[in-house]
């Protein structure tokens, strides 16, 4: 992983003490994908950490669904800045949430926040950020995202698929999914 990811995850839950645990990573192969899937999750941590460095042919998102659930129970906000520009975005009852973005051919990173997957007493929220930057060029951007998934089942699968124009997760992209435990 980039050491840019190490920084922020380190970071990622404050000034309490964390330990993060590797549950799974995964690197995409010749042809790329479009989905990246995270099935069989221990119900042993308080929080997940999916962190992500993709590569792909255009402008893509990453969508998130959790436990195979492709029915409208998402919502998702973002905060967006291109250094020049900033903007938001919203979506309510919709079918998956935004995660990370990938603006081109550059490689892009992403850090997610899973918090209290494991409790069945409430919703599921995400927490993000994710980046590309295209050496100057389109499609520079910064995003800060949240998500809610209105489920009460702990979260034992994740898939991650994309949309846009690039359609793929290319070759050499990176996904890991680290358990957190303490937080």
């Amino acid at each position: 992983m980039t050491p840019m990811l190490g920084i922020m995850a380190s970071a990622a839950m404050g000034s309490k003490q964390s330990s993060y645990e590797s549950i799974a990573t995964t690197t995409v192969g010749s042809g790329g994908s479009t989905t990246v899937t995270f099935s069989s999750i221990p119900a042993t941590y308080t929080h997940l950490q999916l962190r992500v460095a993709t590569v792909a042919p255009g402008e893509i998102n990453h969508l998130i669904q959790f436990n195979g659930d492709t029915a409208s129970n998402y919502s998702w906000h973002e905060l967006y800045g291109t250094g020049t520009t900033a903007g938001v975005g919203a979506a309510a009852n919709v079918s998956s949430i935004k995660g990370g973005y990938n603006g081109g051919t550059l490689p892009a990173s992403t850090v997610i926040d899973i918090l209290d997957y494991a409790n069945t007493n409430k919703y599921k929220t995400t927490r993000g950020l994710a980046g590309s930057e295209n050496n100057g060029g389109s499609n520079n951007y910064i995003f800060f995202r949240s998500g809610n998934w209105r489920s009460t089942s702990a979260i034992n699968s994740i898939n991650i698929s994309t949309t846009g124009a690039g359609g793929t997760f290319s070759e050499y992209s990176k996904f890991a999914l680290y358990g957190i435990k303490g937080a």
